[in-house]
This record gives C-alpha cells, structure tokens and sequence, in this order.
C-alpha cells in the first residue's frame, strides 16, 4: 500500500470539490499546514470550530477536513488572544493539517446540495443559479485500422460521457497518405516513398480541462512518430455547475406535509415556512446554508418552494410578494450531512488512488448551536 502524503489527499479532494468551483469571495483549500506531510487518519467536520480540532489531535488525526474555512479572510495578525489564533496555533504545533471545501463543494457534482437533494428524495434536478457550463471539443484522430482499439481504450479515461451512456467514440474508415521527410522514423513506408495506408477516423468528445492530458495519452498510444490529429471547439453545452438545485418529489404533498417531512429528514428542531399550509408543492428548489439569495432564481425556475437556512425577516416578506413558499430548516441542519457523505466518498476514492492504509472518520463532537424554547 501506498503512503500518502498531503499533497496526494489534496489532489483527490480537488476532484471530489473543483477549487474553479468558489465563488470568488471564497477561500478554499488548504488552511494550514505542509504538502509534503504524511497522512495516515483524517477527520470530516463541518465547522473548524475550537472542539474540532481538539477532537481531531486527540483522535490523532493529521488532518482535518471542513466545509466551512477556518481562514475565510486576511489575517493582519494571528495571536492567540484570539478564538481563530488559538486554533491556528494549536494545529500547526499538533502538526494538524486544515483543509476546507466550502462553495466549491456546494456546486460540485455530487457535493453538498446533491446529498441534501438526495436526502430530501428528490428526482431529476439541476443546479439552479449556474455558475458554469462544461466546454467540450471534439478530437479526432487518424489511426491504422490494426491499431484502432488499443488506441481508443487508452483514451477512454478521457471520453466525456453522453447522458447516461459512457464510453462513446466514432470510427469511420479512410485512407492516409504520406511521405517520410530525411530524419523521420516511421512506423510505416520508407524515407522519400509515399504511402497509402488504411486508416479509422476516430472520434471523441473531450472536456476542454481535460485536452492536455488527453492528448498526452493519444501520443503514448499511437504508433505513428507524428499522429495526424484535429480539435474542434463546439457549441454544444456540456454538464453545467452552479449553487442550489431544483428537482421534483415523487408525490405532490401539502406545504405543511413537506416541511414536517424536512424536519424528520433534517432532524432540524426549529424549522420554519412561509406559505399557505395546504399550498400544494411539487417542485422543489433548495440550497443548503444560507441561499436566501436564489429566491428569485427559484421563482424564476418554477419552484413551488425554496429549502435553506438563515432566512431573515425581509426575505420571508420577499416570498410572500413573489407567491413562493420558503422553508428555514437551519444553516446546521441543511449542512451537517456532508460529513458522512464526504467521510464514505473520500474513503471509497483513497481506495481506489490505493490509499488504503489511510482512515477517515467522521467529528462526533459537534451539534447545532442555536437552542430552542418550547412553549
């Protein structure tokens, strides 16, 4: 097994949360500590918090991983006569590394606002304030017939796919001409002699990010010393990003019938709604923490109903005047459940990088801040 290093676990972590995925006033990544350190125990919060990361040394943890940042703006000083200082200081003399995903995880496939969609069973969503499209090219290569399959699997790993169908290409055959110039070294045909070769046009669709890489393993494939090879910028929109996400729930249910629903789920203990209770609500928007903001896009989108945390009193007044109900589960309740999520798939993608000698365990130490009176 291998050992793994910080530098390794960020890289993995860049796959799960996309650092170009912040918003720009974010502050993601790595907080504190040494790329070269080794990591053998990782601890998941949500909040960087004093008891975390006491939690996270005692547990003998190198690193601890967060959603929220511990470091979110410049620091004209770090003393310990501070909460933030103290905790600074305590990391790096327990040689505790701190890194955080925060709105790059919010818009991520598979990140934050897909496990609360997920959690609140809803089908068919889509982000709903895009930040991002995909670009995609087309690349095409010429390849000998003999060598069509070993070249197209090794680009494989580098063909986007088309909905829920993976591994797509297109072959057409065709017929290459050429004439080695003094000083090649071809793979077929002799220096001054032209040849005519039979060839397969091959065809995949590639993320732009990705073209580098992709082509790097089309020169390692090919036989040919100089591949013939074309990129086609396309208008096509690849997989969009952004905050939020818009889907549908199963069945219609009342409004007071789904925000009871979100209690269970959420295990939120003080969660609020705008809206008539016998509202009808089919389509839901949601944005985990504080998304108050896309209450527009949520009208705008169709939304019945908007889920996230930190409402305050103007934008309950806002929902009214717009006809949309709004539901403040809490920015704890909405967020919380990224723990175990992420704790399961970065343990899953160590394994497979071959980190398997390297253990991530969930914070057992934290609990929602705000208590609640009971009349």
């Amino acid at each position: 097994m291998k050992r793994s290093r910080l530098s390794d676990i960020l890289g993995i972590i860049g796959k799960m949360a996309p650092p170009g995925l912040a918003e720009s006033w974010d502050n993601p990544g790595l907080q504190v500590g040494d790329p070269a350190m080794e990591i053998s125990r990782i601890m998941v919060a949500l909040d960087p918090a004093p008891p975390v990361i006491q939690s996270a040394l005692s547990s003998s943890c190198q690193l601890l991983l967060t959603h929220h940042p511990l470091i979110f703006k410049p620091q004209k000083s770090i003393s310990t006569a501070t909460p933030l200082g103290r905790s600074i200081h305590a990391a790096i003399r327990g040689g505790l590394a701190v890194v955080c995903m925060h709105t790059n995880y919010d818009c991520a496939e598979g990140g934050l606002n897909d496990v609360l969609a997920e959690r609140l069973r809803l089908s068919s969503c889509q982000p709903l304030h895009v930040t991002g499209v995909q670009e995609l090219v087309k690349l095409v290569v010429f390849v000998p017939q003999e060598h069509l399959e070993r070249v197209r699997a090794e680009m494989l790993p580098w063909i986007e796919s088309l909905g829920a169908y993976k591994d797509c290409s297109f072959a057409a055959s065709g017929e290459g001409t050429f004439t080695p110039q003094s000083g090649a070294q071809p793979f077929i045909g002799s220096v001054g002699v032209r040849e005519h070769v039979a060839e397969m046009r091959l065809e995949l669709l590639v993320d732009r990010k990705n073209l580098s890489r992709a082509l790097k393993a089309l020169m390692a494939a090919h036989p040919y010393e100089e591949p013939a090879f074309d990129v086609y910028p396309l208008l096509n929109e690849g997989r969009t990003t952004g905050l939020g996400r818009i889907g549908r729930l199963a069945e219609p249910v009342s409004l007071s019938a789904f925000a009871a629903r979100v209690a269970d789920d959420l295990n939120a203990p003080g969660l609020r709604y705008v809206g008539d209770a016998d509202r009808t609500v089919s389509r839901v928007a949601l944005c985990s923490g504080s998304g108050a903001s896309l209450l527009r896009d949520a009208v705008r989108a169709g939304a019945d109903v908007l889920l996230t945390g930190d409402v305050k009193y103007h934008e309950a007044r806002d929902a009214q005047d717009l006809g949309i109900a709004l539901i403040d589960a809490g920015h704890f309740p909405s967020e919380i459940i990224m723990v175990d999520a992420v704790v399961a798939q970065l343990q899953r993608m160590l394994g497979q990088a071959g980190y398997e000698n390297c253990q991530v365990l969930p914070c057992s130490v934290e609990s929602e801040p705000f208590l609640y009176c009971r009349r």
